[in-house]
């Protein structure tokens, strides 16, 4: 092996998101046996499912950390930025969640990816509206799920 060689890039790659999937599935378990619930509900209780969903993770994980890799490029300039922008803007929508409410986080994060995918701010916009209030639509009404309406917009209401 040629002394000016680095380690495969690709290798290194499938070993940081190896130990980092391994450590969500730990957070995520850990954070499956926190949940609290009274004897009268299902037998098996909530704890269950999240807690199965982390340890076949774990299992995934250790099978990715310790499987063989092989060597894969980088994406550079523009590209590298749209890999780091697309889950920093899921993230920036996560945490804007129940601030914003599910409407707008959705939204936001409609109208950032369509902006990431090269779309022009009208495209971007529209679909952004057009997917967030779909999206509302079937889980607020067709699914029946409680989507939050945002605390920012429930204080100005009471003020």
């Amino acid at each position: 092996m040629d002394a000016n060689r680095r380690p495969l890039p690709g290798m290194l790659s499938n070993r940081i998101a190896a130990v980092a999937l391994l450590g969500f599935s730990l957070l995520y378990g850990v954070a499956g046996n926190a949940i609290e619930y009274s004897f009268s509900s299902d037998p098996l209780g909530p704890r269950v499912f999240p807690i199965l969903l982390a340890a076949i993770l774990a299992l995934l994980s250790l099978i990715y950390l310790f499987a063989p890799g092989h060597a894969e490029e980088w994406p550079e300039g523009a590209v590298l930025m749209r890999c780091i922008a697309l889950p920093a803007l899921v993230l920036i929508a996560a945490l804007l969640f129940e601030p914003l409410g599910f409407a707008a986080s959705m939204f936001i994060m409609t109208t950032g990816v369509a902006r990431i995918f090269g779309a022009s701010w009208k495209a971007s916009l529209i679909g952004g509206l057009v997917q967030a209030a779909l999206w509302y639509v079937v889980f607020g009404y067709l699914l029946e799920v409680y989507l939050p309406a945002g605390e920012l917009f429930i204080a100005s209401r009471r003020g």
